[in-house]
C-alpha cells in the first residue's frame, strides 16, 4: 500500500509543480506568452519586464506556493500514512522537476528559483530562510537577480548539511540545487562575459 501511496503523492506533486503560473497569469492579463518575449523563461523576473508588477507578483507566489502545498501535503500523507520520513523531500523534487518540465505546457518550464524557495521553506524554514537571506543580500548590492540565485543555491548544500545533517534530505536538496544551476546555464555565460543585465536602482 505505501508504494501506490507514494506514487500517488509524487505525481499529485508533479501535476502541482507543473502549473507554470507565469503562463496562466499572462493568459489572464492578455500578455505575451512569456516563453516568447525577455529571457524566455515563464517565470516571476520575465513577467516583471512586461511592466504589470502585479503580474509578477502573482507569478512569484504562485510558483512558490505550488511547491509549499506539495511539501505540506506530503507532510500529512507521511504522517498519515506511516511513509519514511524523507518522503516531504522527493516530493518537494517532484513538484520542482514539474515547474523545470510541465506536462500541461509541453514540458517547457522556468528555472525553478521561486518554487524552490516554496519547497525549502515548507521542508526547513532555516534552510529556506539562509537561501532568502543570501539572495536578498546578494541583490541589494549587485541588482542581478540571476547572481543572487546562483549565489544562493551554490550554499544550499551547505546550509542542508549544517542543519539537515549528511542524510538522504541533503543528498535530495543538493540535487535541486544542481538542476537550478543547470537551468541558468545561459545566465553564467552572459555573466563570464559581462553581459547579464542588472535592475536599475529606483
Amino acid at each position: 500500500m505505501q508504494m501506490i501511496e507514494s506514487t500517488l503523492l509524487f505525481t499529485i506533486a508533479y501535476l502541482l509543480g507543473s502549473i507554470s503560473f507565469a503562463i496562466v497569469v499572462a493568459r489572464l492579463y492578455g500578455l505575451p506568452d512569456p516563453r516568447s518575449h525577455g529571457s524566455g523563461n515563464p517565470g516571476a523576473t520575465n513577467m516583471l519586464r512586461t511592466g504589470k508588477k502585479s503580474a509578477a507578483v502573482i507569478t512569484l507566489i504562485g510558483d512558490a506556493l505550488k511547491g509549499s502545498v506539495a511539501v505540506w501535503l506530503a507532510q500529512w500523507v507521511s504522517s498519515a500514512y506511516g511513509l519514511p520520513p524523507f518522503t516531504p523531500y522527493v516530493a518537494a523534487l517532484a513538484a520542482f522537476l514539474g515547474h523545470l518540465f510541465p506536462v500541461f505546457f509541453g514540458f517547457k518550464g522556468g528555472k525553478g528559483v521561486a518554487t524552490a524557495v516554496g519547497v525549502l521553506l515548507a521542508l526547513d524554514v532555516q534552510v529556506g530562510g539562509l537561501v532568502i537571506l543570501v539572495w536578498a543580500s546578494v541583490f541589494a548590492v549587485t541588482r542581478v537577480s540571476s547572481l543572487s540565485a546562483l549565489l544562493a543555491t551554490a550554499l544550499l548544500p551547505l546550509f542542508a548539511w549544517l542543519l539537515l545533517g549528511t542524510g538522504i534530505e541533503t543528498a535530495l536538496l543538493s540535487v535541486l540545487a544542481v538542476l537550478v544551476l543547470i537551468r541558468h546555464h545561459s545566465n553564467i555565460r552572459r555573466l563570464i562575459s559581462g553581459e547579464e543585465t542588472a535592475f536599475k536602482r529606483r
